[in-house]
């Protein structure tokens, strides 16, 4: 039963297309494939906007004194995509941007592989960059996502998505 648990929060129940659009009009949504960076900042395209920032989280190969080999991303979608909305709107609240984007991968990831991905528009540079770290910050903080490190040593170890 655990393990049905478990495969269940390593894939998503929508479309690629529908994970795409909830990400444009709400602001966030998980994807359990290969984040595509330029259909994202598409979507983020706006004549209004003079600055862009994006920020493209990859699976590196250590922590802290471990070799890590590769990591399991475990997430629960609905509330991700619910408390990612309301992270959007609040940075939107926050801070003078016009939009903002953000998805976190969940499922098997590789070293190098991107694990979350946060773009910001804004007229002016300084909204978009804080707005951005911030998005990141909180979405680490707030959204429903666990990983597992695998090691060299074929150990493994469960983190919070800060650690």
């Amino acid at each position: 039963m655990t393990d049905n648990v478990h495969s269940q929060s390593m894939t998503i129940k929508r479309s690629v297309d529908e994970v795409y659009a909830i990400a444009e009009r709400d602001g966030f949504a998980l994807l359990d494939i290969a984040i595509d960076e330029d259909r994202l900042k598409n979507t983020l395209d706006d004549d209004s906007c003079g600055a862009f920032v994006c920020f493209e989280g990859r699976v590196r190969n250590h922590n802290n004194a471990s070799n890590v080999e590769r990591l399991t991303y475990y997430g629960y979608e609905d509330l991700a995509i619910n408390q990612g909305r309301a992270i959007i709107e609040e940075a939107k609240q926050r801070f003078e941007i016009t939009h903002a984007v953000a998805i976190h991968r969940i499922g098997a990831l590789e070293i190098g592989d991107v694990a979350v991905w946060v773009g910001v528009v804004s007229a002016h540079r300084y909204p978009a960059f804080d707005a951005c770290h911030w998005i990141l910050d909180t979405i680490k903080a707030d959204i429903p996502v666990w990983k597992q490190e695998y090691y060299e040593d074929d150990s493994s170890k469960w983190l919070s998505n800060n650690g």
